[in-house]
């Protein structure tokens, strides 16, 4: 049986839906941002604000003291797209799952209890796409 015209049509439009989706070159990421130290203000509440972007967040590299609690304000700023923040560490104490409806704030709050550099990342996805953390959509808290 030899395949119509339409299927050529078919097979090309998924192929470049699905190249335009690839994940980026390690080659053309954008280079690393330097690591935020979150203020610990008068009440003793280590906070600052997250942008969650397209496939990103803002600042990405967090650090935080051990034993303080930490209050992450969640900032969507996606048309269409939601998110999540997670940070799974339960042998440090650390499990924070959080979903962000796109163009919404959430807050996220937790006392980090062990030094370390553990993931921040969104598990999200649109079968049969790469997850967003696949895109890049992940960051680093350091609890020192």
């Amino acid at each position: 049986m030899v395949p119509s015209p339409m299927r050529y049509v078919i097979l090309a439009a998924f192929s470049a839906a699905m190249s335009a989706w690839a994940p980026v070159l390690a080659a053309d990421s954008p280079p690393l941002a330097a690591p935020v130290i979150v203020p610990v203000g008068a009440d003793g509440v280590q906070r600052v604000t997250i942008t969650l972007d397209s496939y990103s967040y803002a600042p990405a590299h967090l650090i935080v003291e051990a034993g303080k609690p930490v209050e992450f304000t969640l900032n969507s700023v996606t048309t269409l797209t939601p998110h999540n923040f997670i940070i799974k560490e339960p042998a440090a104490g650390l499990v924070v799952e959080q979903d962000v409806s796109a163009g919404k704030t959430a807050v996220v709050r937790f006392t980090p209890s062990k030094p370390g550099i553990f993931p921040i990342y969104c598990d999200k996805r649109l079968w049969p796409l790469p997850s967003h953390r696949d895109k890049g959509m992940e960051g680093t808290l350091e609890v020192k």
